[in-house]
């Protein structure tokens, strides 16, 4: 049996031999590819250098759109080349570990013959239909067949699509808020009340600077949309589905307003009765503590040597109080 080789030892800063260090394997960029009809659904999740590597390997993007796809919190915004159109769009993400309404970013790279998208974080409806794609044949023949255009309609409006799903969901926790608010749990509500409208003012700046995208986008459709099918009022569709949002945005943020506005008139009311029972309280006490005061003098007073006097002067003080409870009541102050 051959003898075989043996690893070369090498000594360290003490004399002492050890062992080389295995070189670790060069790592290969997460990309996700779909191809059918000479078109190519690429799929990039949390690009880093090595993902940047391969798009300029394989795509001729401008350095700068490739910057753009690095960096984190950029803007909605559409670029226009003569080859390609880069887009950035905002989708609302619910955080969990912060437990809030965040922005997640979607960088689009659309070419006749190719649909490059690169979330920087999972998003649902980008994943969800790249996996149908992936594994209903009839379903990638139906979208890809239609051209790049249309394989960019139907991302962008199932993106937009999933947003209704998280405003019904606002709209019941507003709704669920106006029962508590009278059932009499107002100042339990207080942090749920702000809550409620930090997403909602969250979704509001997620959603508004997309507006003059959508149009500029809407201008450009005609580029990568196929001349065998008219999709022109497709792209329209997606316009009146982020007008859609918006108009319910609006709505919710009168809603929250209002409620808010409604359950500090009602503490408030509330503070008012406490306040109102109390002065009344203290008010009804205030004879019975004069008479208490003046019989309680340390000099002579009548009757201080009589019991029956004492009995009457409680007597008395009774009466007074019956009376001004009554009185008081009658008022509408108790």
């Amino acid at each position: 049996m051959p003898n075989l080789p043996k690893p070369r030892l090498r000594r360290n800063r003490r004399g002492e031999l050890v062992a080389p260090v295995e070189t670790a394997e060069p790592q290969a960029p997460h990309v996700e590819q779909i191809e059918w009809g000479g078109l190519r659904w690429v799929n990039i999740e949390h690009p880093g250098a090595l993902e940047r590597a391969w798009l300029e390997e394989h795509f001729d993007f401008h350095a700068l759109d490739l910057e753009d796809v690095l960096s984190r919190n950029q803007r909605p915004k559409i670029d226009i080349y003569d080859e390609y159109l880069f887009s950035i769009l905002n989708l609302p993400v619910f955080d969990r570990a912060a437990k809030r309404l965040g922005a997640g970013e979607l960088d689009l790279f659309v070419g006749p013959d190719f649909l490059v998208t690169i979330p920087n974080q999972p998003l649902q409806p980008v994943e969800y239909l790249f996996e149908r794609c992936r594994g209903k044949e009839e379903l990638r023949e139906q979208l890809f067949s239609r051209g790049s255009g249309y394989l960019l309609y139907r991302l962008v409006d199932d993106c937009f699509d999933y947003c209704f799903p998280m405003l019904r969901k606002i709209g019941n926790k507003l709704d669920a808020l106006e029962d508590d608010i009278f059932e009499g749990r107002s100042e339990d509500i207080v942090r749920d009340i702000s809550n409620a409208k930090q997403e909602i003012i969250n979704f509001r700046k997620v959603i508004r600077p997309q507006r003059p995208v959508l149009r500029d986008l809407e201008k450009v459709k005609s580029r990568y949309l196929s001349p065998d099918f008219d999709l022109e009022i497709y792209f329209d569709d997606i316009v009146d589905s982020h007008e859609r949002i918006w108009d319910m945005l609006e709505n919710y943020k009168e809603v929250i307003e209002a409620l808010e506005e409604t359950n500090e008139s009602v503490i408030s009311h509330r503070l008012n009765d406490i306040l109102r029972v109390l002065t009344s309280i203290s008010v009804v006490i205030l004879p019975l503590t004069l008479i208490a005061s003046i019989w309680g003098m340390n000099v002579r007073v009548p009757g201080q040597d009589n019991l029956a006097d004492f009995f009457f002067v409680l007597g008395g003080m009774f009466v007074i109080l019956v009376g001004m409870v009554a009185w008081f009541k009658r008022r509408g102050w108790l």
